[in-house]
């Protein structure tokens, strides 16, 4: 793929436990991005079964899972109300029907308690590649979710994707990985507040891993900034640009389009040194682990 390739960024909030109202609403902003021009659409975090648990936080702390299954018939119900993969093939046709790929995201089944996944589907309606949060928050109630183990990366019509969730941002591994894996473009499906510094690290991320991000939030108090960013830092004069390519207010509803230059960002890539250069024998501590 070359030439334009644009990230259409949805900032709305899914329903808690409402898949079959997300997955229609889910398809419609597809429709609505193709319109726009957009090449694929970045759902929030967990949109066809929103995110939440029905666990309350004191509760959380003290109980560990067992337990809950003995005791909460809703918990249990919680844990059964995953993704089926006929939701799942509904917006694999919606892909295939429009031409436009798409990240979309839910609890997935894990071994015994559910995982916080994102699937990546190309234009063609082809799953490229199932992701699952690595770095779930187990200081709250995503204890109760199962974490991931890898950070793949797939082809998307010619541009090499890779997912982070949320957390994973917390953590320079997540994006070192998908960059080590090859990624040009990490979409971050995401569901919090605080954003302003969070807006900071997802700028770092691309910059220093030389990669184009993507980040798509609910919106609301403290929340929204829906954005992306581009991995190029310096301008052509050798000045430092800031590398913001769009972002979104607190309170603003609907899809923004992020539009990366994907010619003049892998002539950056190949140009600049940023992340080439390792000296990973210095790395004591990652050794150790």
């Amino acid at each position: 793929m070359s030439g334009i390739y644009s990230v259409a960024i949805v900032q709305h909030s899914p329903k808690d436990g409402q898949p079959e109202e997300n997955i229609a609403l889910g398809i419609s902003y597809m429709r609505e991005a193709k319109t726009q021009g957009a090449d694929i659409v970045l759902f929030p975090e967990c949109w066809i079964t929103g995110y939440w648990c029905p666990v309350p936080e004191e509760e959380s702390s003290l109980k560990p899972a067992d337990e809950l299954f003995e005791s909460s018939a809703e918990f249990c119900d919680w844990c059964a109300s995953v993704c089926t993969a006929e939701q799942i093939s509904r917006f694999a046709d919606a892909a295939r029907e429009l031409g436009i790929g798409v990240v979309v995201t839910g609890f997935t089944a894990g071994r015994r308690l559910p995982q916080n996944s994102a699937f990546l589907i190309d234009s063609s309606g082809r799953t490229v590649l199932k992701y699952s949060k690595v770095h779930t928050c187990d200081f709250g109630w995503e204890r109760y979710l199962e974490s991931g183990n890898e950070f793949p990366v797939g082809d998307v019509d010619g541009v090499k994707v890779g997912i982070m969730i949320c957390y994973d941002r917390e953590y320079p591994e997540s994006a070192r990985e998908l960059m080590m894996n090859g990624a040009e473009l990490v979409l971050v499906p995401n569901c919090c507040g605080a954003m302003a510094p969070r807006l900071m690290e997802l700028a770092v991320r691309a910059m220093e891993n030389m990669v184009c991000v993507a980040m798509a939030n609910p919106p609301g108090d403290d929340m929204g900034r829906s954005c992306a960013f581009s991995p190029i830092v310096w301008g052509e004069d050798g000045r430092a640009v800031s590398n913001e390519v769009v972002c979104a207010s607190e309170s603003y509803d609907g899809i923004l389009i992020a539009r990366f230059d994907m010619d003049r960002i892998r002539e950056y890539r190949a140009r600049e040194d940023l992340g080439k250069y390792r000296k990973p024998g210095a790395y004591i501590n990652l050794r150790r682990q």
